[in-house]
Formats: structure tokens, sequence, C-alpha cells
């Protein structure tokens, strides 16, 4: 079954994609959900136009998106948590956690861009953390899990 994505999932496209999927996966989540439509040929046509038009605005996007990785690469980020014995953390830390110090650096970053490795870091050390900041865009950001002061 083809359908044209109207919004980013998981491990399959981005928006505007035309992808194919089993005809169960099409029909019972990603339609009814509003995730995608039936890639018809009329509907493929609109799609056509509409990307020759976004195609010029999509420049500037993808060169803020440059400019937007170009900076966070010049902080330095330092999470302080809890730890106990064996620099082990109490808790962890995620995505969210990442998402806060970036709005206190003033940048704006969505939680699902950034990709952990194993989805949470449960003990101190030096770590990348994937961040996709267009489709087109993502940069390898190195942070480290330090000790809380007391």
């Amino acid at each position: 079954m083809e359908l044209i994505l109207k919004e980013n999932v998981e491990n399959l496209g981005f928006k505007d994609d035309l992808v194919k999927v089993k005809n169960g996966y099409g029909r019972n989540y990603l339609i009814p959900q509003g995730k995608a439509v039936l890639a018809t040929s009329s509907a493929k046509k609109v799609l056509a136009e509409n990307l020759k038009q976004k195609a010029f605005k999509e420049k500037k996007i993808i060169e803020d998106a440059k400019a937007l990785g170009e900076k966070l690469m010049g902080v330095e980020m330092k999470i302080s948590s809890k730890v106990g014995s064996g620099d082990k953390l109490f808790g962890s830390v995620s995505a969210a956690d990442l998402v806060k110090l970036f709005e206190s650096n003033n940048h704006k970053i969505d939680k699902n861009a950034i990709v952990i490795p194993g989805k949470t870091i449960k003990r101190l050390g030096s770590y990348e953390a994937k961040i996709r900041l267009h489709r087109d865009v993502s940069i390898q950001f190195p942070f480290e899990v330090i000790p809380e002061k007391e």
C-alpha cells in the first residue's frame, strides 16, 4: 500500500514522503491516526506541487538548522546528578534532561529530536546524543554527566 505521510513517523519517514507499507499497518494505524493518506494519482500531483513550492523555503530552513547545529556544538553541556556507589546515578539522565539544559541556554529543541544511545544514562561519564535538527541535518552532540556537588 502506498501512502503519503502527513507527519514524521519514527522509523518510517518524514512529512510528505511517499512510502510503501503493509496494508494492515496503513489501514489500521497510519490512516485512522491521521498520520498518512492514500497515495492516489491526484494526491501525488498535489504533493508534487506542494514540494515545488516548499523547495525554496526549505533551503533557508536547512541553513538555519545548520547554523543552530554549529551554535549547539559550541555549548559545553555538563549534567549534574546525584550519585551512589560505583558511579551509578540515582535515577537516570534522558532526552528530557537535555531539553531542560538547552532551554536554560535559550535553545529550543524538541525532545523527540534527541536520541541517546540506550534511551537513558545511568552512569557518570562522557556521552554523545544524536540531535535531528531537520530531516537532512543532524549532529552528534557531546555531553558529560558529572556528580552533583553537595
